[in-house]
């Protein structure tokens, strides 16, 4: 596969990032995007970035979270999206706990290993609102873009304030 093959992605993740997070969200009807993201994501798509959502569902082994809610969630998601002339790529969830030490929960990267080889490491971002996100974009070798409204102490390539910045911040890099 040729340098020509891979997409330039973004990686986000889901609650806290692009919506308000309602931990243990379980009703589709309780979605409400972050303020900017649905532009951001709309500016990020016209650029041709693929947009790949990644996201830790431990609600599902706790039982507070039905997977047909899930499900119903992240198509409403995509929906929602999709008639402000963005698409999704992908999107991934990790259903287990921590305590289960799968692959698949970020900051592993076991849930995308189906697209590792289509990455263009050189033009991909990971934006999140957590340090495992941070982590998981080290781990695929990828920049690390944190949200966070507070002073921290992050791993992360870039700390910003808003999805906005996020964005801003990848166009320098195009």
């Amino acid at each position: 596969m040729g340098r020509d093959d891979k997409y330039n992605i973004v990686f986000l993740d889901r609650d806290g990032t692009i919506i308000v997070d309602k931990i243990y969200l379980n009703d589709p009807n309780e979605i409400e995007f972050i303020d900017g993201v649905i532009d951001g994501l709309k500016k990020l798509f016209d650029k041709g970035f693929k947009l790949v959502i990644v996201t830790n569902q431990s609600g599902i082994a706790r039982g507070l979270v039905q997977i047909e809610n899930l499900n119903k969630i992240h198509q409403k998601i995509i929906d929602t999206l999709e008639k402000n002339g963005v698409e999704i790529f992908k999107m991934y969830y990790c259903p287990h706990l921590p305590e289960e030490n799968c692959d698949c929960r970020k900051p592993k990267i076991g849930m995308v290993k189906e697209i590792i080889g289509l990455i263009n490491k050189e033009k991909s971002f990971m934006i999140g609102d957590k340090e495992s996100d941070v982590e998981f974009g080290k781990n695929l070798g990828i920049k690390t873009i944190l949200i966070s409204d507070e002073n921290v102490l992050s791993n992360a390539d870039f700390v910003v304030k808003n999805f906005f910045e996020a964005v801003e911040i990848i166009f320098k890099f195009l």
